[in-house]
């Protein structure tokens, strides 16, 4: 009897033709891998390594699809030209190394001129993400419209409203982003923002954690953190960053005012640079073993907390 190494490379031209019929069905349920193991093989063949081999084709494919990312992504030079030109939401652009053709000289000169986040990247890298005549070229897509500080805090104080507002820095876990804003935008949060940079893709699973709350409350993302403090703080807005280094506790500051929250990523808190510009430094209280909380839990204690103190004398509903 062969071992399972022997047979997948026995069989690896077997396995890659279902590996290409999986992605032109673009499936990943379990029943449809099945009805297309059960048409490209002989299930009552009387070889027992060769009717293995169908389960092995099976499961390995299984294995393969998982690592496509699931996220809203175009390929190809032209294509991804003229989605910037439309004026979709670009989140971000793989290049491939090396590009040197004209068309290829003409998208890299968009993307610096809108001011889209791209980087450059192997073939290997293209390939994992679509094995389709990609042209060099990745983009993904947004699933929401951006919008910036500088158009929103204005906005907010002519409506005569309190602005509260949240700064997520570097949250890469894209359902703690969905979390989070669901939390905000329950508690009347008028926008968040994030960077550029370094931030979690809105992507469907962030959509699908948010439980609808992206498409609802804007998140601003900005070029840079600091600069978009520094504009609230000079719009009269006060910032507060939540750390659990410091001395107050978030009940013992006046959340009536005008206020942003910030909050940094599980792994590395808020830069120091941000610490830096904060008007003031915030702590929540524990006592237990584990000496931090979930980023998603942490925004939700500050952000009612401010409701708390906003509505203390309003009537109960």
């Amino acid at each position: 009897m062969l071992s399972i190494f022997e047979q997948c490379k026995r069989y690896n031209v077997a396995v890659n033709l279902l590996f290409h019929r999986i992605s032109e069905k673009k499936c990943c349920k379990g029943t449809i891998f099945y009805e297309i193991a059960a048409k490209d093989f002989n299930p009552r063949s009387s070889s027992r390594i060769a009717h293995s081999s169908q389960f092995i084709a099976y499961f390995v494919s299984l294995f393969y699809l998982m690592q496509y990312p699931k996220d809203n992504f175009i390929f190809g030079l032209h294509p991804v030209i003229e989605a910037i030109q439309s004026g979709k939401e670009i989140e971000k652009v793989f290049l491939q190394t090396n590009l040197t053709s004209a068309v290829a000289k003409e998208l890299q000169r968009l993307l610096r001129e809108n001011n889209i986040l791209f980087q450059y990247v192997p073939l290997e890298k293209l390939r994992r993400i679509t094995p389709k005549n990609h042209q060099g070229v990745v983009a993904y897509v947004s699933e929401i419209t951006y919008q910036k500080i500088e158009d929103i805090l204005p906005f907010l104080f002519e409506k005569g409203k309190i602005p509260l507002l949240l700064i997520l820095d570097e949250i890469t876990d894209v359902r703690n982003m969905g979390a989070i804003v669901r939390t905000a935008e329950c508690a009347g949060a008028d926008a968040v923002v994030i960077p550029q940079k370094g931030s979690a893709l809105i992507n469907a699973e962030g959509m699908k954690a948010s439980a609808g709350a992206l498409n609802i409350l804007p998140v601003c993302r900005e070029k840079s953190l600091a600069e978009a403090v520094r504009f609230m703080q000079e719009s009269g807005v006060q910032v507060i960053g939540c750390t659990e280094k410091a001395e107050s506790s978030y009940t013992s500051i006046d959340l009536t005012i005008p206020t942003a929250f910030i909050l940094g990523s599980e792994g590395k808190g808020i830069s120091g640079e941000l610490l830096r510009l904060c008007d003031k430094q915030a702590k929540i209280p524990l006592i237990g073993k584990i000496e931090s909380l979930n980023v998603s839990v942490t925004a939700g204690i500050v952000l009612f907390e401010s409701l708390r103190q906003r509505t203390a004398n309003a009537p109960v509903k």
